[in-house]
């Protein structure tokens, strides 16, 4: 896990030092443990290294493999580089270091495009061809690892985080105005390519690019999710299912252990991180740490979830670390949080995730955690409503939308309006093929997209901003394919993620899988009052929010008057929506 950076020129000219330079500065907190760059005429690539996989120097980036004449920058973990290694040696390939950079390398020489189908794990890298003068991008299935670029006539400039980019000048900071509509519609959930910047892109996830010497680009998709179903599948009981998932999960919570360095697991009490930590121990691991995290309390909304994270840890022997934060260091916290955000990101947990980083990164380097159970196992409330509904955009619109297009032109000043890029993406993307049935629609929409652009790239921001690297059992690719082969019915069982929960009652205490559905608590944040309040409206009537003028002022009055009387639909603070949007471009000096 680390941090990537680069430039390569289309006319030319050196690439620029200074601008690597910025750039790795920018990333300085994903990799503590080593820096480095390897500038070659029209190339240069930077990187900052976290120790987790091959603690030598021998694995240290950007790797040069003269021999092959290929050089990368890589940030993630493969984690069958031991496989791969294996059958690459076969081949006649002889390593000099023991971690999975390499093997990335010699993949790539001897696969070619065909080499990340082969990847498990997450991964975002890039190679520069010596020989060929290419320049080869490519992102993880689920887009775990970000990567964002900046392209120009001139150059290419690409980096793991959209800050970074920024660091190194000559970007169009233009609002994209697409981009605006997906946050203040479609849940802050901004699809790739798009950013809030017209200047600034990320690369989509399960692509794969080849850039030429003269800045042409092809992309390849070489991965994509389908829920298709055999006639066995259907016919296939849910006692079969459940073994087949508890199967594949172990599998994927064992793979993720792959490390030179001890493995954590966030537990929030919830049965995704709950289970995560039952299978380490039904495995044998002993000491595991785990962590959990909670707020003060506000008026009778409990501030935390230590009552069943204690449950599993007392059952399972974990050394457990519980984190209290009061409201006071919260408030603090929030424009560093701010900060570390690539893109905004408007869940409250944001500061939660960036707090419970700081403190674990002072125990482990790598944790484990149970993002993605509720996008691929069906947990959200929106999918059952789904179940045979003969209008499935509309239903997921009025479930997940924070505000309708109309809405929207109420909010937002008439020179950020445009069309209604949210409906517009959400249909086409449930009108692709490979998912017919309207709760699969949704579980793809989720689980591809959603998933990508809110929970993990907020998990990937809030630890990697403390050199902590978080990894995700439950996007192992091979599970989520699994999962879409079962019928929705079985998903939506036992008031949801049916299928997981029946792993769960194996090895789960029965009062942690039907506690009432939780989530990460900030109840002090979630009512933006006080404080917070005088924060947002710092922010909302600001000279430069005035000079921007993304809201209309009557929205902004109303929004101050009243803030508890506008709540999304996700019972989320139009508010903080509002002002987290315009402190993300303050804080970076937009």
């Amino acid at each position: 896990m680390c941090g990537i950076c680069g430039e390569i020129t289309f006319d030319g000219s050196p690439a620029s030092q200074d601008a690597l330079a910025a750039m790795s500065a920018c990333l300085a907190p994903r990799g503590p443990d080593g820096h480095g760059a390897v500038t070659r005429n029209r190339v240069g690539l930077g990187h900052r290294r976290l120790k987790i996989i091959d603690l030598s120097d021998k694995a240290e980036q950007p790797m040069v493999d003269a021999a092959l004449g290929l050089t990368i920058a890589f940030n993630g973990c493969i984690y069958n580089y031991k496989e791969l290694r294996s059958e690459l040696q076969a081949k006649g390939y002889s390593f000099f270091s023991d971690g999975d950079t390499e093997v990335i390398l010699k993949a790539w020489h001897a696969w070619g495009p065909e080499a990340p189908k082969r990847f498990h794990g997450m991964f975002a890298f890039a190679i520069y061809e010596r020989d060929t003068g290419r320049l080869v991008l490519a992102r993880d299935r689920f887009g775990i690892k970000p990567l964002y670029y900046s392209a120009t006539d001139r150059r290419l400039r690409f980096a793991s985080t959209l800050p970074a980019i920024l660091a190194a000048g000559d970007v169009d900071t233009e609002i994209d105005l697409g981009a605006l509509h997906n946050y203040m519609t479609f849940h802050a959930v901004v699809p790739a390519p798009r950013t809030l910047l017209s200047g600034i892109r990320k690369l989509p996830p399960a692509t794969l690019r080849i850039v030429e010497p003269d800045g042409r680009t092809k992309d390849e998709v070489f991965w994509s999710l389908r829920f298709e179903r055999t006639k066995e599948d259907l016919e296939t009981s849910a006692e079969v299912w459940r073994d087949r998932v508890g199967e594949a999960l172990r599998l994927a919570v064992d793979r993720r252990m792959i490390a030179d360095v001890p493995v954590g697991v966030l537990l929030s009490g919830g049965v995704d991180s709950s289970l995560i930590v039952a299978l380490l121990a039904e495995a044998g691991q002993t000491g595991l740490q785990t962590f959990s995290i909670g707020f003060e309390s506000v008026g009778e909304e409990k501030g935390d979830e230590f009552m069943y994270s204690d449950i599993i840890a007392e059952r399972f022997g974990t050394d457990h670390h519980k984190i209290f934060v009061p409201s006071d260091q919260l408030l603090t916290a929030l424009p560093e949080t701010i900060a570390a955000m690539s893109e905004p990101m408007v869940s409250y947990d944001n500061v939660g995730f960036f707090l419970l980083s700081k403190e674990v990164a002072k125990h482990v380097k790598v944790v484990q955690s149970g993002q993605g159970a509720d996008e691929v196992f069906a947990g959200y409330h929106w999918y059952p409503k789904l179940s045979g509904s003969n209008t499935a955009l509309d239903d997921y619109a009025e479930a997940f939308f924070d505000r309708d297009h109309d809405k929207f032109a109420r909010h937002v000043s008439d020179r950020y309006l445009g069309e209604d890029f949210s409906r517009a993406f959400v249909s086409e993307h449930m009108g692709m093929p490979g998912a017919e049935d309207p709760v699969d629609k949704a579980l793809r929409l989720d689980s591809t997209i959603m998933l990508v652009d809110d929970p993990v790239k907020r998990v990937d921001n809030m630890t990697m901003a403390w050199g902590l690297e978080a990894r995700v059992p439950f996007l192992d690719h091979e599970l989520v394919e699994l999962a879409a082969r079962i019928p929705p019915e079985h998903k939506l069982a036992d008031g949801g993620k049916g299928v997981l929960k029946a792993v769960a009652r194996q090895v789960v205490p029965a009062e942690v899988i039907d506690r009432p559905k939780g989530y990460f608590p900030v109840p002090a944040l979630k009512y933006v009052e006080g404080p917070y309040l005088e924060m947002t409206r710092d922010a909302l009537t600001s000279s430069r929010a005035r000079e921007r003028g993304l809201f209309r002022q009557d929205y902004l009055d109303a929004l101050f008057d009243d803030p508890r009387a506008h709540i999304t639909p996700l019972r989320g603070s139009e508010l903080w929506q509002a002002a987290l949007v315009e402190m993300w471009l303050q804080s970076h000096g937009l």
